[in-house]
């Protein structure tokens, strides 16, 4: 039986140290540290062998994601009402993480998680969560746990021990930019 609350406690001490994980979301499993942590986060990027002009979302819970965007445009609510399936937003003027996840253009990719070991994580973090897929830049993202490379697995500082039997092919989020005068872009279905 899996212990979601131990892993949580495990994950949480080594993001509150620094370090970074893997770890299973709503959609792909991710690499992940708070994004309020700018140390954390270029190591990510060192790991992903990723630019670091290219941005990565963050998850959060309802509650976090009003401390990132305490204003955002009104539509916004009814976009993830009317989304069948994980949606990350990507909204303007973020607050309260680390620079080195804004884009250039001052926006940022947030969804708001239901997944129970990332909605207890974030919450105990009290943080955004940084969340890129578990893969080296340029490759595929891994459609569930046995497709991660070893290079991301010993590249990490912990491997959270849950649903890594799962072997149904996990989707990416749609991906929706939403400027704050309310112009809807969709990049990814």
């Amino acid at each position: 039986m899996e212990d979601i609350q131990q892993e949580v406690f495990n994950a949480y001490e080594v993001i509150k140290n620094g370090g970074i994980i893997l770890y299973p979301t709503d959609t792909v499993w991710g690499i992940g540290c708070d994004a309020n942590n700018p140390e954390a986060i270029k190591k990510i990027y060192a790991l992903k062998r990723r630019a670091e002009t290219k941005s990565m979302i963050v998850l959060a819970t309802e509650r976090i994601f009003h401390k990132v965007f305490n204003s955002p445009p009104e539509v916004t609510w009814d976009l993830l009402d009317c989304s069948e399936r994980p949606t990350t937003l990507i909204l303007d003027n973020p607050k309260y993480v680390a620079p080195e996840v804004v884009s250039s253009d001052n926006s940022l990719g947030i969804r708001i998680v239901e997944e129970p070991f990332c909605f207890r994580l974030i919450e105990k973090m009290k943080s955004p969560l940084v969340s890129t897929s578990a893969n080296i830049s340029g490759a595929p993202s891994p459609a569930n746990f046995s497709e991660i490379s070893k290079e991301i697995l010993e590249g990490v500082d912990y491997v959270v021990k849950l649903r890594q039997q799962e072997t149904k092919p996990a989707k990416p989020s749609t991906i929706i930019k939403l400027k704050n005068n309310s112009q809807v872009t969709i990049i990814r279905k």
